[in-house]
């Protein structure tokens, strides 16, 4: 469907921060920023020592890269691992849904980033990438509460925002789109379909050549 390439979905770099920060980091691919602070490591309970903290991340970082690379499958299995070792930790559920997401598991997807929320609200890009899936299955108000939510929790993110703006204009299309059918003199409707529609199109990213 036209304008479904637009929403954009956060992911994840990850890096060693300083404990009890949260900061925002680069993203990869066609994602933009992500909000993690590394106090989530200890959130069983089990404080990690030094080296064992230096593992765990190494691996976070693997999988990272894994994702970078295209190799969702290796990242899912990587991912698994380090979820049975500290199941709370945020990075490691964040990059999974992400992996769900590029392997066609929305349901999956959906599970990782809708319990992500639970447990942390106020992180904005599990509630983006939950917005995009809901999107993506034409759930539009869920996917407008999603984006509003994440907006108010981090207010100068423009990828939730710019999402917000794309799924307005998808709404508005659906009635426009009503609007003609149901008044068949109706001009002004169907001209403001076809502009909605060639703004997606124009604003569509193109593949690079080879």
């Amino acid at each position: 469907m036209y304008g479904e390439q637009m929403f954009r979905a956060a992911r994840i770099s990850v890096r060693v921060l300083a404990r009890s920060s949260v900061r925002r980091v680069a993203g990869i691919s066609f994602a933009a920023l992500l909000l993690f602070g590394t106090a989530a490591l200890a959130q069983d309970g089990r404080e990690l020592p030094d080296e064992a903290r230096k593992q765990y991340l190494a691996g976070l970082r693997d999988a990272s890269q894994l994702v970078k690379d295209g190799q969702f499958a290796s990242a899912r299995e990587k991912l698994q691992k380090l979820l049975a070792e500290r199941p709370r930790e945020p990075q490691a559920r964040f990059l999974k849904g992400v992996v769900e997401t590029e392997l066609g598991r929305t349901d999956e997807a959906i599970g990782v980033f809708s319990a992500l929320i639970e447990d942390y609200p106020e992180l904005p890009e599990p509630y983006n990438n939950l917005a995009v899936l809901q999107a993506q299955k034409g759930d539009y108000e869920n996917a407008r509460t999603s984006l509003e939510i994440a907006i108010r929790t981090a207010p100068g993110w423009s990828v939730a925002r710019e999402n917000l703006g794309d799924l307005y204009a998808r709404l508005a299309a659906v009635e426009y789109a009503q609007a003609a059918k149901l008044d068949h003199d109706n001009k002004s409707a169907p001209a403001k379909l076809v502009f909605i529609r060639e703004l997606f199109a124009k604003a569509a990213p193109t593949k690079p050549k080879s």
